[in-house]
C-alpha cells in the first residue's frame, strides 16, 4: 500500500488528486498544514506527498512554492482536476438560513462572484473539507462549508447550492512530492529554480540560454528571495526531461550563469 500525504481532511480535493494520480491501494494521511506533508515525505512517514500549486482562476499556491525551495524533494508527477464547489450545511437548512460561511481561502476566491450576492460573513478556514467536518461535528445552524461533493457525502451535509465557482473553467494544478525521482516519460516536463545576479540584463541572459535552444518555457514566475530583501527566485517550468541532451547542456550553462540553482525534478506532464 502506498502511504500519501495531504493537508486537510478526507473528502479534500486533494484526495481526489491522489486516487487520479495513483490509481491502486492508497494509505491517506491528513495533515494539518501544508509543511506537514512535505515534512511527512523527509521524514519517511509517507512515501509521496500532494500538494496543490496552481489554480487557473486565483493562480499560484505561494506556500507551495516556498516549500519546494525548503525541501530537497523531487516532484514525481502532477495532475489536473477540473473543480466545482458546492454550498453545504445541516440536513434542512435553507439558502435563507445560512449567514456564515466557512471555507479554504483559494476556494472563497474561486467563488467570490456567488458569495458577494449571497451577502454573508466569510470565515477563512484551513480546508474545504476540514469545514465541513466542523460544521458537521458542532451541529453548526446558520453556517455553511464550500467543498467538494465528496466531502458532503462523507459528512452527512446537504448541498444547498452546487457548482458556485465564479468560473466553469476551474482547474487546479496538483504535483506529488517524493525522495524518488520519477522516470523518463515520452512527455516530461521539468521544474527548477534559479537566481540570478542583481544586474542589468541577468534574467534576459539566463531565459536566453532556453530560447536559443528552443526549449519551451511553460512557466516562468517570480518569489521573493527568504535571504536577501528586494531579490528574487525564478521558477520555471519548461517541456522536456533532463536526461536529453540539450537540456543537460542548458542546465549546466544556467549553473554557470545563475548564483543558484535547484533542479525540482522531470516528471510525465498531465494531460489537460
Amino acid at each position: 500500500m502506498i502511504n500519501v500525504a495531504f493537508q486537510g481532511e478526507r473528502g479534500a480535493f486533494s484526495e481526489d488528486a491522489i486516487i487520479k494520480l495513483f490509481r491502486e491501494s492508497i494509505g491517506f494521511l491528513p495533515c494539518i498544514h501544508l509543511r506537514d506533508v512535505f515534512q511527512a515525505v523527509s521524514e519517511g512517514n509517507a512515501s509521496f506527498g500532494v500538494a496543490p500549486i496552481e489554480n487557473s482562476q486565483a493562480g499560484s499556491i505561494n506556500e507551495t512554492y516556498d516549500l519546494l525551495l525548503a525541501y530537497p524533494l523531487n516532484i514525481f508527477a502532477e495532475v489536473i482536476l477540473r473543480i466545482s464547489h458546492c454550498l453545504m450545511a445541516l440536513p434542512g437548512e435553507k439558502l435563507a438560513d445560512i449567514k456564515t460561511v466557512y471555507s479554504h481561502p483559494q476556494a472563497l476566491a474561486q467563488c467570490e462572484e456567488f458569495l458577494t450576492k449571497l451577502k454573508v460573513k466569510i470565515v477563512p478556514s484551513y480546508n474545504t473539507a476540514g469545514s465541513a467536518k466542523m460544521i458537521k461535528e458542532n451541529q453548526c445552524r446558520g453556517f455553511a462549508a464550500i467543498a467538494s461533493q465528496k466531502a458532503a457525502d462523507i459528512y452527512g451535509l446537504e448541498i444547498v447550492m452546487p457548482k458556485i465557482e465564479t468560473n466553469i473553467n476551474n482547474y487546479t494544478r496538483f504535483i506529488a512530492i517524493s525522495k524518488e525521482k520519477a522516470k523518463p516519460h515520452e512527455k516530461s516536463k521539468t521544474s527548477l529554480i534559479f537566481s540570478v545576479k542583481h544586474a542589468p540584463g541577468a534574467l534576459h541572459k539566463a531565459l536566453g540560454i532556453f530560447a536559443t535552444r528552443d526549449i519551451n518555457l511553460t512557466k516562468l514566475e517570480s518569489r521573493p528571495s527568504r535571504s536577501k530583501p528586494w531579490e528574487y527566485v525564478f521558477y520555471v517550468d519548461f517541456e522536456g526531461h533532463l536526461g536529453g541532451e540539450i537540456y543537460q547542456e542548458a542546465i549546466k550553462e544556467l549553473q554557470r550563469e545563475a548564483t543558484f540553482v535547484k533542479i525540482l525534478g522531470s516528471y510525465p506532464q498531465a494531460k489537460q
